[in-house]
């Protein structure tokens, strides 16, 4: 029988991140602290990060700031949040750009393009959603249970990708008689 005891996850938290590499780290730095003080386990804290990394990254390269700042000027919006269901959500808002989030199929000496790749493979599930004022809004379910004792275990990610090769079951074969016939 397993005791699970209950912490308090902070519900939401959102900061402006300044449009540009400047502020990633410290978004980075403040959800881990957030999701750490509240109990949620440290694999979903590192998908969590790596996802928010990403999320910036793009909306920074691909997105204009929100409002009506210049790019490069501006902020835009990091959001985080464990909602009732106990599914850690992150959402980054900036104000839209020329193309839509796509997953790409970058060659394999591409220097970018998987960005939305990653996010997929490490989340449960994710999407764009278009705000007021054509903000575009990237949304993903990280986790759909941070309360599950379990929730930093996905065995079922890669690990049945690849399985290895059944070996024989060799208890009760006489080797060394084996051995003597090739002599």
């Amino acid at each position: 029988m397993a005791l699970v005891v209950a912490q308090e996850v902070p519900t939401s938290s959102s900061m402006a991140v300044p449009h540009g590499p400047a502020g990633v780290g410290k978004a980075r730095h403040r959800m881990r602290a957030q999701l750490r003080s509240g109990g949620v386990a440290e694999s979903v804290i590192d998908d969590a990060v790596l996802i928010l990394s990403e999320l910036l990254s793009n909306a920074c390269k691909h997105g204009r700031p929100l409002g009506d700042a210049l790019t490069g000027d501006g902020d835009v919006r990091a959001a985080w949040r464990v909602d009732a269901r106990g599914r850690l959500i992150v959402e980054v808002t900036d104000g839209g750009g020329p193309t839509r989030p796509a997953p790409a199929t970058p060659s394999v000496t591409a220097h970018g393009g998987r960005g939305l790749n990653i996010i997929t493979a490490l989340a449960d599930d994710w999407g764009v959603r278009d705000d007021v004022h054509g903000e575009v809004t990237v949304w993903v379910v990280v986790h759909a249970d941070v309360h599950d004792p379990d929730a930093g275990g996905r065995p079922d990610r890669f690990a049945t990708r690849v399985t290895a090769p059944a070996l024989p079951d060799l208890a009760g074969l006489n080797f060394s008689r084996a051995f003597e016939d090739l002599d």
